[in-house]
């Protein structure tokens, strides 16, 4: 993949945790994650890797599914979102985009460099 599909991608990867892949997993970013094939103690990482490139790429909303359970999961995830610099808000999401299996997140827009000009 080149150019702009490039930038669009997430990588995960573990530099501690022996993986069976040669190179970092490269998936295609879109406004969920599910994080059901994740190993817990990669959990971390992976949604701090997701929010910033959902950040870098501009979306808005992004839906991270972290299942239903006994809920470990689901508090991993919102003590992350707790204290991200780029999450505006966070909820349930609708039972139809799985409840609270699913927390939407709400992203702040990525901060510009602001431009100035000098009056001569």
């Amino acid at each position: 993949m080149h150019g702009r599909d490039q930038d669009k991608r997430l990588k995960t990867c573990d530099a501690d945790t022996k993986s069976p892949f040669a190179e970092p997993v490269v998936l295609p970013l879109e406004d969920f994650i599910d994080l059901h094939p994740f190993h817990p103690k990669d959990i971390p990482s992976v949604v701090e890797e997701y929010l910033e490139q959902c950040s870098q790429a501009r979306l808005k909303e992004v839906r991270i599914i972290h299942g239903r359970g006994i809920g470990i999961q689901r508090n991993i995830v919102r003590s992350i979102l707790q204290k991200h610099p780029r999450v505006l808000s966070f909820k349930d999401a609708a039972a139809e985009g799985g409840g609270w299996g699913a927390t939407v997140v709400v992203l702040r827009e990525k901060n510009r460099t602001p431009r100035t000009f000098r009056l001569t």
